[in-house]
């Protein structure tokens, strides 16, 4: 029996928000690598090793469920985290022209809203999560969340304009085609919660078999590998017509130790990412009665430590005070927006316990 402490859940899913912001960082630590390289070793640590690794190890009979959950939760969850690989594909080309933070901000804050309400379209629920105990505060939370992620976006634009002033115009930052990868992801992304979603009922299995609150590791892999299947025979294609899958030998002119910094650096990487939802699915579990909210709780909080770290990483050295001062008014909104939804979702969740006595 799990007990349900928002808190907790609000708290976990603030470490998920630090892993994933800061996934992509130690791309930045591997030499004579292609984009593509580093990322088909990361998605294979991220999507595939990560995921069976953490459910043999958190799941009782983690294959055995998996051979005995619905072959409808499968397939769905399978095709969903496909379209989800997709986005993947955007949103790391997206960080090359607009940067973390900003990527993060658009594709993130798409990410939150759609994977919020398609769920709730789709398994129902939307007219009925929001009115009970704690519903409005925590639907407060969410609008004043999506305020935070705007001021955001706000903030990204006039970064461009200091960046583009401060060159003479001539800057590697490419707001439209960057922006437009970034919705492109942010759609796509939404859709991985529809995919963990479908596969609940696989979860479920191992909620039945002893997994508690580790229950969300069982449904992962499917998801992931999905994603991972995507992803494999697009850069597997590119690295054929690029000629950088000799990047993986020693023919690519990299020593044996080269080789392995770059491997671990990678897989480093995926680690980081897959923590993301590890501590997703737990910070879900935690939630109780307002599991729905978890989405776009852990989206924010994931833009909100990106623009951290884009602050950590001088992204923001060479803006004006006032384009500094947006930043600071946004990251504060998304602060609070936490905190409205952490105290709607365990109000509520203390009033709906003291009512089942």
């Amino acid at each position: 029996m799990i007990t349900p402490n928002p808190l907790i859940g609000t708290g976990l899913h603030a470490l998920g928000g630090i892993s994933a912001s800061s996934c992509y960082l130690p791309s930045n630590k591997t030499q004579k690598w292609s984009w593509g390289t580093f990322w088909l070793v990361q998605a294979s640590f991220a999507w595939i090793l990560m995921p069976i690794l953490f459910g043999m190890l958190t799941v009782p009979d983690f294959f055995s469920i998996l051979g005995r959950a619905p072959l409808h939760a499968v397939v769905w969850a399978f095709f969903f985290g496909a379209v989800y690989g997709f986005g993947g594909l955007s949103f790391g080309l997206a960080i090359k022209h607009i940067g973390y933070s900003l990527t993060y901000t658009i594709s993130i804050g798409i990410s939150a809203v759609l994977g919020t309400l398609i769920p709730l379209m789709i398994f129902g629920g939307i007219d009925t999560y929001f009115f009970r105990p704690g519903g409005g505060i925590v639907l407060t939370g969410m609008i004043v969340s999506i305020a935070g992620v705007t001021l955001c976006g706000l903030a990204g634009f006039k970064k461009e304009k200091d960046i583009i002033a401060m060159q003479g115009g001539s800057t590697n930052f490419n707001m439209i085609k960057g922006m437009t990868l970034a919705i492109i992801g942010g759609v796509l992304s939404g859709i991985f919660n529809v995919s963990l979603e479908f596969g609940q009922p696989i979860a479920d299995l191992a909620a039945q078999n002893g997994a508690g609150q580790f229950q969300g590791n069982a449904k992962m892999i499917v998801s992931t590998a999905g994603c991972f299947m995507v992803n494999l025979v697009w850069f597997v294609v590119a690295g054929i017509r690029q000629n950088t899958l000799k990047e993986f030998t020693l023919k690519s002119g990299l020593t044996i130790g080269e080789l392995s910094r770059n491997t671990l650096w990678s897989a480093f990487a995926g680690l980081l990412w897959f923590g993301q939802f590890f501590f997703y699915g737990l910070g879900h579990v935690k939630m109780g009665h307002f599991q729905f909210a978890s989405w776009v709780l852990h989206m924010s909080m994931l833009i909100f430590f990106s623009y951290i770290i884009g602050v950590i990483m001088k992204e923001w050295k060479s803006v004006s005070r006032k384009t500094y001062v947006t930043l600071v008014i946004a990251l504060l909104v998304l602060v609070s927006s936490f905190v409205i939804t952490a105290y709607g979702s365990i109000l509520g969740e203390e009033i709906m316990k003291t009512a089942a006595r």
